[in-house]
This record gives C-alpha cells, structure tokens and sequence, in this order.
C-alpha cells in the first residue's frame, strides 16, 4: 500500500495510509500515515469495535485536511490491550494446539473448496 500511495501522490492524489506496520511503512516515505500499534492485520482497529474503527478514520480524515508536512506520521491512543503482553503471545501456535489449528485449517480449505465448486457451476 506504502508503494501505491506513492505513486497516487507523485499523479496528484492525495492518500493517508493506515498501518501497523510503522518502521515498514516509514521507510517507504508515505505522505501522511496513521499508526494504530496493533498486530498486523488489524490497522483500523479491533475486530468489531466498530466505534474505534470510526475514529481511527476520522484521524486519518483530519490528517489528510490538515497535515502541513510530508512524511507525517500521527499515532492513535488506542491500546491493543491493557497492557503489552499481546506482542508475546499474539499468533503464537503453541506445540499443544498445532494439531487442532491443522484440522481447523483443513475443514476451513474444504469449506472454501465447496464453496468455490458451487459457484462455478
């Protein structure tokens, strides 16, 4: 996204870029970047919160009206939790789990196989 950003700006539009990616995102000189220090995956919020999502859009629509610099990089409040114990355990497959995560994973694939054979039909 850093990348297309880029090129939307050198053609004259304007982007913010909404990340939790900061030091990727950075390098790659955006004009105007949100940082939400969230796991990846999750740049405007928590799953279903639906009232922090709406901030963090309202954040990067104030950005992109008032931002005066380039390369501005303003970060949200928001917490991933009480505290930072999450970046330890967030997407960590624990050896006792691997086996219940493989069938998960396995019944998610058939499922989407299933799916994908009924609409090309």
């Amino acid at each position: 996204m850093s990348l297309v950003s880029r090129h939307l700006e050198s053609n004259g539009i304007a982007t913010v870029v909404i990340g939790s990616a900061r030091d990727i995102v950075e390098e790659c000189g955006v004009a105007r970047f949100v940082f939400n220090d969230f796991p990846l995956g999750n740049p405007i919020g928590k799953p279903y919160d639906a009232a922090m999502q709406r901030a963090t859009v309202s954040i990067a629509l104030d950005l992109l009206e008032t931002a005066s610099l380039p390369r501005t990089t303003v970060q949200t409040p928001f917490r991933w939790g009480e505290d930072e114990s999450w970046r330890e355990v967030y997407a960590r497959v624990d050896p006792d789990r691997i086996e219940a995560l493989r069938r998960e994973g396995d019944a998610r694939r058939a499922r989407q196989a299933a799916a994908k054979g009924q609409g090309a039909g």
